[in-house]
């Protein structure tokens, strides 16, 4: 044998290059085989569905908030029968399947931010979310830092996202389920006079469509969104 040291150097052992899987991963997987299996839909048939879910984002929703803004018409619409507007907006809650999806097509509501209430949504259970006119949730919005955390500090947690509002804005969280969906239509902020509907979608970020930020004049869906520590973090 030659003088190389055989013992290895567990230090320098290469870590994975993705995270251990989650328990929801898991189970993912387990009913997405099941179903190819049974014959519920195919492999194929996935693929397509997932590839149309993950290019959708929250442009469609932003165009029907700024809609709203300059036609109040449109506005009445769209808090009365929601998936209507959308429809107006290039959103159809029944595709690309034709009969919708097992956890989007449900009820869904918009609720409208006044001067007394502002409005903020989550899923305290586990990630339900508007994906067919918001596209895909992001990663915070899954975490029970935020889930958890939410229903029981709202202020606080909007606080970590930069939104502190007055003590005289009451602020009505609502928690999205398996069989309704919601999305925030924040008031039009000032400084926006004569914009038209295109100047006006620019502004409407995901975060304001989800309630923890406000739109503002010259801050774009480009903005990237910097939260500080939670004071009372959960694991």
């Amino acid at each position: 044998m030659s003088g190389h040291d055989h013992d290895h150097d567990h230090t320098r052992t290469v870590a994975p290059m993705v995270d251990e899987i989650t328990d929801f991963e898991v189970l993912e997987i387990a009913l997405r085989e099941l179903c190819i299996e049974k014959g519920i839909f195919t492999a194929e048939e996935h693929r397509r569905f997932t590839e149309f879910a993950e290019q959708i984002g929250p442009t469609p929703a932003a165009n029907l908030v700024a809609r709203a803004w300059v036609d109040p018409d449109f506005k009445a619409l769209a808090l009365r029968e929601p998936m209507t507007a959308s429809k107006e907006v290039g959103v159809d809650w029944l595709e690309p399947t034709g009969f919708g999806t097992p956890s989007d097509f449900t009820a869904f509501s918009i609720l409208e931010d006044t001067p007394d209430v502002h409005n903020v949504i989550v899923c305290a259970l586990c990630s339900c979310y508007p994906r067919p006119i918001l596209g895909n949730s992001p990663e915070w919005y899954r975490t029970p830092n935020y889930r958890r955390r939410l229903v029981r500090w709202p202020r606080q947690v909007l606080s970590e996202f930069g939104l502190v509002l007055p003590e005289g804005v009451a602020v009505r969280v609502q928690d999205s389920n398996q069989k309704h969906r919601f999305m925030v239509m924040p008031m039009r902020p000032e400084g926006t006079d004569g914009w038209d509907e295109s100047q006006l979608a620019e502004i409407v970020t995901r975060d304001c469509l989800i309630g923890v930020a406000l739109p503002k004049a010259g801050v774009t869906t480009n903005v990237i969104t910097y939260t500080r520590p939670a004071i009372h973090p959960i694991p």
